[in-house]
């Protein structure tokens, strides 16, 4: 099981890091330099508030759905039918809460147009999320490893075409609405495609209509949603009381966007290892195969990646931000330190969180998540007025380093994991090598390309000299 997620994992990144980081560095980031401040940081505040109710969308839906087709691939066709049409349901319900709400907390008639389009694109993002569950289910990860990035890859066409190809000018600027609509092109024509391999695999010519099953799913995927729901208020409530706290809370959620961009770069990443681990947690748990060496594998793996990155980003803040945008630079630089930081915890969370929601701890976690949920909005009301984004920033970090450690503490209470003093030890003493390395790094060194590759090429040197990853057991999964 090690050897197919290693291959799978393998694929998956080389095709994200190919298209994504591009994406968010390239496409992104010349969008937020093309429109003032004020305006992008509008529209972040509304893309995340367009993320708050999106659990009416899919109700638990798509991780109830990877973790019961993966034990039971038979399933699938019986239950894509009846999935499909309830999804369409909670679409409705989902756009009315959100539209209701944004125009009760004082949005204006252009703000709710273009937060229409964003919850239109939210659902059509989820469905897509829904339909690739079926596909990791299945373990057909290849497909799902290409059809991750095939709505990031059109929307990169259509925009560099708006801002590269001659079609904006000082007469005529780009807009945030066009990057809006091509957003929803994207997404419409990625749904086409995933919906005709999925009904395929599913062997399905008919939708049908059962209402005795809608409510047998939401009762099994409820537990999902609440998850879901609470943790998607901590991790994008930040941005949305920035803009309406505050009275420069449009140029101080443009702030948060800019140092958020890297992070969530990154935690592309990390996501991936938890679409790919819930599925194969799910079986080797049916199973009852052990669960410990994919665990420390796939925590490792991303430890290395996530501690590296928040170094590089602690001691190069400053750099990095001048190098990408034109605004704010030393204001971003301090946000996005403290931003990149909570990518360990947020990494961690992707692992253990993963593994627990495979066990079916879901209560446990819904206790955690809401607990995580209001100390974040507790912080953050204490802290914004003051320090504004950094505050959001501070209240995100102490938040997810809370979340990640009980989960830590949990898994390792409910699996019996022992205590390994040796591997932590290592774990520390890489990150007081890697840290020390870049500080000196940053003295010695001017070019922040050249200082990045010292430091990366250090990092996984130590990394290999601690064996915090097994290479050699790694290999061994490999061979014939």
């Amino acid at each position: 099981m090690q050897k197919k997620f290693i291959i799978n994992l393998a694929l998956l990144l080389l095709l994200n890091l190919l298209i994504k980081p591009f994406w968010i560095l390239g496409i992104d980031r010349a969008v937020q330099n093309a429109v003032s401040p004020a305006e992008y940081g509008l529209f972040y505040a509304l893309f995340n508030f367009s993320f708050l109710f999106n659990i009416l969308l899919d109700f638990g839906i798509t991780n109830f759905n990877n973790k019961n087709i993966a034990q039971n691939n038979h399933l699938l066709s019986k239950h894509l039918s009846g999935i499909v049409f309830l999804r369409l349901i909670l679409a409705v319900v989902y756009l009315v809460v959100t539209l209701l709400t944004g125009y009760l907390i004082g949005y204006n008639s252009f703000q709710l147009k273009l937060l229409l389009i964003m919850a239109f694109n939210q659902f059509l993002a989820s469905f897509i999320l829904y339909l690739r569950s079926n596909l990791a289910g299945l373990h057909l990860f290849k497909t799902d490893s290409i059809i991750s990035v095939l709505d990031r890859l059109i929307m990169i066409a259509i925009c560099a075409m708006l801002l590269w190809g001659g079609v904006t000018s000082k007469q005529n600027p780009f807009k945030i609405e066009w990057y809006v609509y091509s957003q929803t092109t994207a997404y419409v024509i990625s749904i086409i495609i995933t919906l005709f391999i999925v009904f395929e695999k599913a062997r399905l010519r008919k939708l049908k209509w059962n209402t005795t099953f809608f409510l047998m799913i939401l009762k099994k995927s409820y537990p999902y949603a609440i998850l879901v729901l609470l943790m998607t208020f901590y991790n994008r409530i930040d941005a949305v009381m920035l803009e309406r706290m505050l009275i420069d809370g449009k140029e101080q959620s443009s702030i948060y966007a800019s140092a958020y961009r890297l992070l969530d770069a990154a935690n592309m990443i990390a996501y991936l290892f938890a679409g790919l681990l819930l599925p194969i947690f799910a079986r080797m748990i049916k199973l009852k195969h052990q669960v410990e060496d994919l665990v420390r594998l796939s925590f490792s793996i991303l430890f290395l990646l996530a501690s590296s990155a928040a170094i590089i980003a602690v001691n190069f803040n400053v750099q990095i931000m001048d190098m990408l945008y034109q605004n704010h630079v030393s204001a971003s630089a301090e946000v996005f330190s403290l931003l990149m930081c909570c990518f360990v915890f947020v990494s961690t969370t992707y692992v253990f969180g993963t593994l627990l929601t495979a066990n079916g701890n879901l209560k446990v976690l819904n206790y955690m998540a809401a607990t995580g949920m209001l100390l974040n909005m507790a912080l953050n009301f204490a802290l914004i007025p003051q320090y504004k984004a950094m505050g959001s920033a501070l209240s995100s970090l102490i938040t997810q380093g809370a979340t990640a450690l009980f989960q830590v503490l949990f898994a390792q209470q409910i699996f019996k994991f022992k205590v390994n003093w040796p591997f932590i030890g290592a774990l520390l003493l890489f990150l007081l090598s890697a840290e020390i390395t870049a500080y000196f790094t940053k003295i010695y060194f001017q070019d922040l390309t050249l200082s990045i590759i010292i430091c990366a090429v250090a990092f996984v040197i130590y990394g290999l000299l601690l064996k915090i990853v097994n290479f050699k057991s790694l290999m061994h999964e490999f061979k014939v």
